[in-house]
C-alpha cells in the first residue's frame, strides 16, 4: 500500500489538529518517499516522536527524480512492502511531484490510501470569500518581470470573464516583489486575497481587499509561506 500522508503547514500547529491515523501509518512503515530528507524527518518526529529515526528509509522524490532513482523502492513495493508519501507541506500531489509514484501504483495495482490534512491552497480559497465552485490553481508565476506582468493581466482577464477564482503562489523570498507587482498591475477595484502563515496560531494572516486598499498598506510577507488569490 502507499499511504499519502499530509504534513503540517506550520510547525507551530498543535498535533491535536491532525487525525491520529497519521501517526498509526507512520508507525506501520519505515519506508517513505520524500521531497526533502531533513524536512521529512522533522515531520515524522512531529507526528510520531517515538519513531526511531535510524529505522527510516527515505527515498528522494522531487521534480528531478527519474524512474531509475526509485527503482529499489518500486521493487520493494512490488514485493509487498508498504510505503508512505510525505509532502513538504500540506497534502501530497497538490503543488507537489508525488503524483509520479501514485500514477505508477495505479499501473501496478498497488492500493493508494489518502489521508486527510491541510492544503494551503484550499484553506486560502475557503477563507478568501471568492468563488469556491469554480477556480484555477496556476502554480508559480513566471520569474521574468515582463512575463510575470503579462501573466497577472491574463489571470485578471480570466477572472473577470469567467468568474473563476485565480490562485497562485511564490517562493517565500519572492513574495514581496510579487505583491508589489500585483498592486501595480491589477486594476484598482480588483480584489486580492493574501493568505500567509496558514495554520500558524500566532502568525496567520488572511485578508481580502481591493487593490486600491492594498496600496495603502504592505503586509509582512518576506520568507513567509503565502497563497495569493484574485477574484470577485
Amino acid at each position: 500500500m502507499l499511504f499519502l500522508l499530509p504534513a503540517y503547514l506550520s510547525e507551530n500547529t498543535p498535533v491535536s489538529h491532525f487525525g491520529p491515523v497519521i501517526q498509526e501509518y507512520i508507525m506501520q512503515t519505515n519506508f517513505f518517499f520524500v521531497e526533502n530528507e531533513k524536512t521529512a524527518r522533522k515531520v515524522i518526529k512531529f507526528f510520531a516522536p517515538e519513531k526511531k529515526q535510524s529505522d527510516l528509509r527515505l527515498f528522494l522524490l522531487d521534480k528531478y527524480t527519474e524512474s531509475a532513482d526509485i527503482k529499489e523502492a518500486q521493487e520493494r513495493m512490488l514485493d509487498g512492502q508498504d510505503f508512505a508519501l510525505l509532502s513538504e507541506a500540506g497534502l501530497p500531489c497538490i503543488a507537489d511531484p508525488g503524483n509520479l509514484i501514485v500514477k505508477w501504483c495505479h499501473e501496478k495495482n498497488i492500493k493508494v490510501i489518502p489521508v486527510s490534512g491541510p492544503s494551503s491552497i484550499i484553506l486560502a480559497l475557503i477563507s478568501s470569500g471568492f468563488n469556491g465552485q469554480e477556480f484555477t490553481f496556476n502554480g508559480y508565476l513566471p520569474i521574468d518581470k515582463s512575463e510575470k506582468k503579462k501573466k497577472i493581466l491574463q489571470l485578471e482577464s480570466e477572472m473577470q470573464k469567467t468568474g473563476f477564482t485565480q490562485i497562485f503562489m511564490e517562493t517565500p523570498y519572492r513574495n514581496v516583489p510579487l505583491f508589489e507587482d500585483l498592486t501595480k498591475v491589477l486594476s484598482p477595484n480588483t480584489k486580492l486575497c493574501v493568505a500567509a502563515n496558514i495554520n500558524d496560531p500566532q502568525g496567520e494572516m488572511i485578508k481580502t481587499k481591493s487593490i486600491k486598499n492594498w496600496q495603502k498598506t504592505t503586509p509582512e510577507l518576506h520568507k513567509i509561506p503565502a497563497i495569493f488569490l484574485i477574484g470577485k
